[in-house]
Formats: C-alpha cells, sequence, structure tokens
C-alpha cells in the first residue's frame, strides 16, 4: 500500500491485569507520508500506542480501550501489516535461522507470491544496505546488522507506516547510523509514513519533521515542528522528563567517589577467555578487575564480548579458558569444595544462594530474568530464595519500590510495564540481596531524562556505600558514554575480533 495516515480519536488502552490505563486520552493526526518523532516520560505510553497502531495489542481478554486508532482509514487491529514494527532488542526480532528466510517470513504472512517475495526480499536488503548471503545465519550477524535485517523484514511487506520503537537503544554509534541511514533510504524509496521513538533525540531529528509528546498523565502535551517543541518549550519539555538536545538531565547528590576502598578489587578475570558457545571463543585473554567502590566501564563495539565477559564475571556462564577469582572476603563462607591448591572455585562454580548475597546482574533484556506475576512479588523472589523472613522482605522490597519510582506499579504485571520501567524493575529485583558485587548490562537504557538521572544517583551511593552500607563494586556494561563520565567511571575497553564474534 501507499504511504498511510495514522489518526487517533480519543484512544486509550489499559492492560488486563492492571487497573491505571497504559495511555489515555490521545488524539492526534499523521498525514500520509509524515515523518514523527514521538517522545515523553518513562510509562506515558509511547511504546503501547505504537503497537497498537502495528495492530498487535491483542483482544479483548488482553485489554480494554476507547476512542479510536485507525491506520489507512480503517482500524489499526483489522489491517495488520499496514503498518510495520521494529522494536529496541534486535535479538526479539529474528524469527527464522537465515537471513532470506527472515526477511521473507512477513511477505508469506501477507499472502504475497513466491516469485514477488523473494523479489522483495532482495530489494529490501539492498535498501538497508545488509550484503550478506541469503542463507547467512541470523545468530552470526552483529547488533547493527540485525536490527537492518529487522528493518528489511518490515521494508518488504510494503507497509503504509514503517513504526521503530528505541531501534537504536543498544548499539553502539556505527550502529545506531547504520539504523538510522538505512531507516532514511527506505523512507526515500517507498515515501512510508514514519514515527519513531527515540531517546536519542538528536539522531533523529535531520530525519523527522514534526515532534509529538505524550503526557504522562495522558493525552499530547506537545505536537509540532521540532524546533516549535524542542526549542521553544525545551526546558518545559525537560523537567517532564523528555530527553531535549542541550539540556542534559542532572543527576541529584555528588557523583564523585568518595570512599578509599577503589583498590580492592573483589571479582578479577586472569588471562580469561571468554564464550557464549564452548569453542567458540568472542573476546580475551583479558585481565580485569572489579573493584569496590569504583565503577567498571565495559565498553565497546556490537560483536566485541562485552556481555559475554559480564556474565562470565558474574557466575553466569564458564569461562573458555583462564579464570575467574574471587576475593577472599567475598568468598569467605561459601559452601563446595576447594579445588587445586585449596583455592576455592571461582562464583561459576557457587550455588546459585551463594552467588545470591554476593553477585547480582541485570541482563541486557529485562525480559530474560522476570519471573513473578507482579512486581512487589518479583522484588520478593531473592529474599524469599534466602529464607529471609515476612517483616524483613516486606522492608527491602518496599524501600526498593520508592527509591527506583515502582511503588504506584507494585501490583503491576511486570510484562506489561514500560521498557525503561522494566530495566529499573530488574535492577531492583538484584538489590533485593544486597549483592557485594553489581554487573549492570545497560542498566540506562529506555530512561527518560529524570529516571536516568536518578538511576545515575542510585548507582553512585551503591558504589559509595551510603547509608552506612558497604561500597560495591560495579561493572558497567554500556554504550551510553554519558553515565560513565558521570560515575566517573574506570573504562575498560573490548575489540571486535577480526572473525566476527556475539555480544
Amino acid at each position: 500500500m501507499g504511504p498511510a495516515a495514522v489518526e487517533a480519536r480519543g484512544w486509550g488502552w489499559r492492560y488486563a491485569t492492571r487497573k491505571a490505563w497504559a495511555v489515555r486520552d490521545v488524539s492526534l493526526r499523521v498525514e500520509p507520508g509524515e515523518r514523527v518523532l514521538l517522545l515523553g516520560a518513562s510509562g506515558s505510553g509511547k511504546s503501547t500506542l505504537l503497537q497498537a497502531m502495528a495492530g498487535v495489542l491483542g483482544g479483548a481478554d488482553e485489554g480494554e480501550h476507547t476512542g479510536e486508532l485507525r491506520v489507512g482509514g480503517a482500524p489499526a487491529a483489522a489491517v495488520r501489516g499496514a503498518a510495520g514494527l521494529v522494536l529496541q532488542d534486535p535479538d526479539s526480532q529474528a524469527v527464522l535461522a537465515r537471513v532470506g528466510d527472515d526477511v521473507a517470513f512477513g511477505c508469506e504472512n501477507l499472502g504475497v507470491s513466491r516469485d514477488e517475495t523473494w523479489r522483495r526480499v532482495r530489494d529490501a536488503l539492498d535498501a538497508v544496505r545488509l550484503d550478506v548471503p541469503l542463507a547467512r545465519p541470523t545468530a552470526a550477524l552483529s547488533g547493527g546488522q540485525k536490527q537492518r535485517l529487522a528493518l528489511a523484514g518490515v521494508v518488504a511487506m510494503r507497509p503504509g507506516v514503517v513504526l521503530l520503537d528505541e531501534p537504536t537503544a543498544n548499539l553502539d554509534p556505527a550502529g545506531v547510523a547504520e539504523v538510522r541511514d538505512a531507516v532514511a533510504r527506505s523512507l526515500d524509496a517507498t515515501g512510508a509514513t514514519l514515527v519513531v521513538i527515540e531517546h536519542r533525540v538528536e539522531v533523529w531529528l535531520p530525519l523527522v519533521d514534526r515532534v509529538v509528546v505524550l503526557g504522562a498523565a495522558g493525552g499530547v502535551v506537545a505536537d509540532g515542528t521540532p524546533h516549535a517543541v524542542l526549542g521553544a518549550r525545551g526546558a518545559e519539555l525537560a523537567k517532564l522528563g523528555v530527553w531535549v538536545p542541550g539540556i542534559p538531565p542532572v543527576p541529584p547528590g555528588s557523583l564523585a567517589p568518595s570512599g578509599p576502598g577503589a583498590a580492592r578489587p573483589l571479582v578479577a578475570g586472569r588471562e580469561l577467555v571468554v564464550a557464549r558457545t564452548p569453542g567458540a571463543p568472542v573476546a580475551g585473554p583479558v585481565d580485569v578487575e572489579v573493584r569496590a567502590g569504583e565503577v567498571l566501564g565495559i565498553v565497546g563495539p556490537n560483536g566485541s564480548g562485552k556481555s559475554t565477559l559480564g556474565l562470565t564475571l558474574a557466575g553466569l556462564i564458564p569461562p573458555e579458558r583462564g579464570a575467574v577469582e574471587a576475593s577472599p572476603s567475598l568468598s569467605a563462607g561459601v559452601a563446595g569444595r576447594r579445588g587445586r591448591r585449596g583455592r576455592m572455585p571461582g562464583p561459576y562454580g557457587w550455588s546459585s544462594r551463594d552467588l545470591l548475597t554476593r553477585i547480582g546482574a541485570v541482563l541486557q533484556d529485562p525480559e530474560h530474568q522476570l519471573l513473578a506475576r507482579t512486581v512487589r512479588a518479583e522484588l520478593e523472589v531473592g529474599p524469599r530464595a534466602l529464607g529471609l523472613g515476612r517483616a524483613e522482605t516486606e522492608a527491602r522490597v518496599d524501600e526498593l519500590l520508592e527509591r527506583l519510582r515502582l511503588a504506584r506499579l507494585a501490583e503491576a504485571n511486570p510484562y506489561t510495564l514500560s521498557g525503561g520501567e522494566k530495566r529499573r524493575l530488574t535492577v531492583a529485583a538484584a538489590l533485593a540481596t544486597r549483592p557485594r558485587v553489581m554487573v549492570l548490562d545497560e542498566p540506562t537504557f529506555g530512561q527518560d531524562a529524570r529516571t536516568w538521572a536518578e538511576l545515575v544517583a542510585i548507582i553512585a551511593r551503591l558504589r559509595d556505600g551510603a547509608d552506612g552500607d558497604e561500597p560495591l563494586a560495579i561493572a558497567a556494561i554500556t554504550h551510553d558514554l554519558d553515565v560513565l563520565r558521570a560515575l566517573r567511571a574506570r573504562r575498560f575497553e573490548l575489540h571486535r575480533p577480526a572473525d566476527g564474534g556475539a555480544r
């Protein structure tokens, strides 16, 4: 179909498991071919609105809606395929094992003929400049390549509307440019309407001609040209948590390291080689220390092995070669037999109970570690596994709900939260067992300017041992260099292997 209009009239959505509306009272019209940047504070309903435009929110059993939402003049849910959606996590979007099959998947579901499907597949891959064989395994692609693959799948469907939900959230600068430029080329070729959600506002400003801001309490609070919205009303919107170029968020309190313990490594990798799959190393050998009272910033391009190194340091996967060593103070009281020369096994050899109180890990994709039906129950998982009493568990959970701005969501299903809220929940869940080492993979992704500043301040307090607690050793894997600067982090850079690799 050709470029399509999108129109909302008093539209809102409430998930079946939630009392509060995820988004409400949205009224706007996006003209065919228009390019819109959709902004708003974390939890304002941006992702919910985008999913509704794509027609994938579900029926009455999953929630209820008010008002109307139409794409190309028809109800959005009745014209699935008229809008193509690209999500923020590249790994969650690959459906099939080979590149060509994955791009063809959407066309096949729309009933496009075989010959036309494969012509579109090749055209779409050319449009996003993903020059790889059709038989290339999707698992072998880098993060930037996976996002271009997801975009190619949408382009091949020839939708009237392209919807992008933070498509560059976990990409390095080169990957960000790749995806943005691929979007520009595809829009120039098709004329499709664009609605994009992105906290990296400055990346998309050259591409968009309109900015729409959703309010936390519902409705549209700003709508106009980028200059009119972000220029004339920038200071006002920044106070609401909107990322505004030229107005950086200011974390509360002092972020300079204050404790004297930065010289004490609690976890260290020695001649460490890491791998997700045994026999297929992605980084190393490296020597790296995670020290008490300090943030270690693990940086590098997609494909350099950052997340794999983090999982190995956290004791969640074994080293390929070399060793992960824990300090005597961290391993004190660990159950289990000692290894050769009387040494305790590294964290991978510890029981899950021993890991709980010593090393906490926050994975890149929040949904990979959600276990319970409510936010409160999610925070209770760790304390209950430790056998803590009801009073102590409730005290810890209530404190974390307040500190990470989750109290109003205590009884909500974690899967209905926004991306930023899910991230804060997984950080809170890791803190519930009070570990001495934290490994955080992209801790600030999905945050608005206000929650970003608050989360940075929380990490700083953990690092310094505020309120009488012991200073933590923190490893942060991130492409967000602003958070590393704010935390005075010591950087440790990995480089992508010559023959590729995994994150």
